[in-house]
C-alpha cells in the first residue's frame, strides 16, 4: 500500500509512506529478505517515480549514464512497514519460497494507483508511468 501526495504547482509527487505484506514460506534468514524486499521495493519505486529511458527521433539514447537517468536516492523513499504472513510452501520439504523480484512487482502497481488515485479528482483518468515532475504537472494542466 503506497500513499503520495502530488503537488499541483510542480508536479512533484513524494511517496508518504509504504506498507508490503507478503508470504515468503519459511524463511532461513528474515533479515536477509526483509533486505531483498527493501531492494525491490526502492527499484519499483524509482520505476514508478523517476526512471525514464528518453531517445532522440533518430534513436539514439540521451539517457546513457546516471547523470542523466534518475535513480531513486534515500530522500525518495520513506521507512516502509515491513510484515509477513508465511504459509509454508508444499512445493519443497523446507517450506520456502523465493522473494527476489517481490518488492518490485508490488511497488510499481502500489505507487501507480496511488498516484492515479491523487490525480483522479483533478480531471486526469488515464496516467503512465514514470510519474516524473514534469509528466504528472502536463497532466493536471491539460485536464
Amino acid at each position: 500500500m503506497a500513499e503520495v501526495e502530488v503537488d499541483p504547482d510542480t508536479g512533484q509527487v513524494e511517496l508518504i509512506s509504504y506498507v508490503v505484506v507478503d508470504d515468503f514460506g519459511h524463511m532461513l534468514n528474515p533479515m536477509l529478505v526483509e533486505g531483498q524486499v527493501h531492494g525491490g521495493v526502492t527499484q519499483g519505486i524509482g520505476q514508478a517515480l523517476c526512471e525514464h529511458v528518453v531517445y532522440d527521433p533518430d534513436g539514439q539514447l540521451l539517457t546513457g549514464s546516471f547523470m542523466d537517468y534518475a535513480l531513486p536516492r534515500a530522500r525518495d523513499v520513506p521507512f516502509f512497514q515491513f510484515e509477513t504472513q508465511p504459509l509454508p510452501s508444499t512445493a519443497n520439504v523446507l517450506g520456502i519460497k523465493g522473494c527476489g523480484e517481490a518488492g518490485t512487482v508490488g511497488a510499481l502497481a502500489a505507487v501507480a494507483n496511488a498516484v492515479q488515485d491523487a490525480l483522479w479528482d483533478q480531471g486526469v483518468t488515464q496516467a503512465d508511468m514514470p510519474f516524473t515532475p514534469l509528466r504528472v504537472w502536463t497532466l493536471l494542466k491539460v485536464s
